[in-house]
């Protein structure tokens, strides 16, 4: 957003933010309704959770419109500096804003490559974030934000209260049929409460409710391809062959479509592909600890570093977990709470960048420095 003088040129950026909200808003109904078709979310949750949280988004950066201002710096000698911080691009004329649906290979890689695009936000896989950043890298140089994989630890403690923790890490990997960037997809279990959270983990699984992401009360739908689908199936398999213990689930749900069995492997291993590798669909995997220290070495052995939980009822762990785990975003006794004030991103391999909240106003605004001479200033 530009850095005028002028209020009434940042306001009518303001007022164009604030439109679109409105319009999104009222379309809630038929933008849930692609969202479902599209990946095969739940239509619900769509409805009443990720498209208010979208409207949000647009509602909270029009406030910043009029917010964003540069520095006056003090500096050695006569001379007067101050900072303006300056979009990369401005404002919304006509054929600014788009829509292009396309492969990656094709209309991904041109806008990466293209020499008049000033700047690149991308959400994916490492490994296509990766391509992304490369493309950028040799064309234009254009700054590139990622929000990319995870695999995300989601640490119960010994003094978890297990029913609490059972339901919360349910919900924080199978959440959206698991395909979610963040997903707490290792279960990390203290040894005292392991078997009780197995057993209650596996009940839980057995009474989540597949189908129609249109039917009312549907909690999972189907994986958004055939290309996912299989994917999934064959880490599941793996699991298998590696020796971990498949609870429940484990095939294909039903005969039509592309559901998947919400599945609870127990007895997992850290070099196992279930607990290395993003698997991006509903199988939790449960893995044992005995003592912070070991948890925190194992949580933090991964490339990744998008998010992590910690579910414990004591200040002293909490704290320490929090500051001692590799990831962008610690949950504290929740899991998947995103706002627009609250910032996303990664460490390592999840990305680099933070989108929402006042963190991502940088990715967006560039910093000129201007230097003016002072003649015979009256305080020197």
């Amino acid at each position: 957003m530009p850095n005028s003088s002028s209020s009434s040129f940042e306001l009518k950026e303001s007022k164009i933010l604030l439109r679109f909200a409105d319009l999104v808003e009222k379309h809630t109904d038929e933008i849930a309704a692609l969202e479902a078709w599209d990946n095969g979310k739940p239509y619900e949750q769509a409805a009443s959770v990720e498209i208010p949280l979208f409207v949000r988004l647009f509602r909270y950066y029009a406030g910043w419109a009029d917010k964003i201002h540069g520095l006056t710096l003090q500096a050695d000698g006569p001379h007067h500096v101050q900072t303006l911080h300056e979009p990369i691009g401005a404002g919304l004329p006509p054929g600014v804003l788009n829509i292009v649906s396309g492969y990656g290979p094709s209309v991904g890689a041109a806008l990466a490559s293209h020499m008049d695009v000033d700047k690149l936000a991308f959400t994916g896989s490492t490994n296509t974030g990766q391509i992304v950043l490369g493309l950028a890298a040799k064309s234009n140089l254009k700054p590139v934000t990622l929000e990319l994989g995870g695999k995300s630890p989601f640490i119960v403690c010994e003094d978890a209260n297990v029913d609490e923790a059972v339901d919360l890490a349910h919900d924080a990997l199978f959440f959206n049929q698991g395909q979610c960037c963040c997903a707490g997809s290792r279960t990390f279990v203290h040894e005292r409460v392991y078997d009780q959270f197995v057993k209650k983990a596996k009940a839980r699984a057995l009474k989540r409710v597949v189908g129609d992401p249109f039917r009312k009360g549907v909690e999972q739908g189907p994986q958004v391809d055939s290309k996912q689908f299989d994917k999934i199936l064959k880490y599941i398999r793996s699991g298998v062959d590696g020796g971990a213990t498949l609870e429940t689930g484990g095939q294909r749900f039903g005969s039509n479509g592309y559901y998947i069995q919400p599945t609870v492997f127990s007895n997992v291993q850290d070099d196992m592909l279930i607990a290395t590798d993003e698997i991006f669909g509903p199988v939790q995997t449960i893995l044992k600890f005995k003592d912070i220290n070991e948890v925190i070495r194992r949580a933090n052995a991964t490339h990744f570093g998008l998010a992590a939980g910690v579910f414990t009822q004591n200040l002293d762990t909490a704290n320490t977990l929090t500051r001692a785990l590799k990831a962008g975003t610690v949950w504290i006794n929740c899991f998947d709470v995103f706002d627009a004030a609250i910032p996303l991103g990664g460490y390592k391999m999840s990305g680099h960048g933070r989108e929402k909240g006042i963190y991502s106003l940088s990715n967006y605004l560039q910093v000129k420095a201007v230097v003016t001479h002072l003649k015979n200033p009256a305080w020197l």
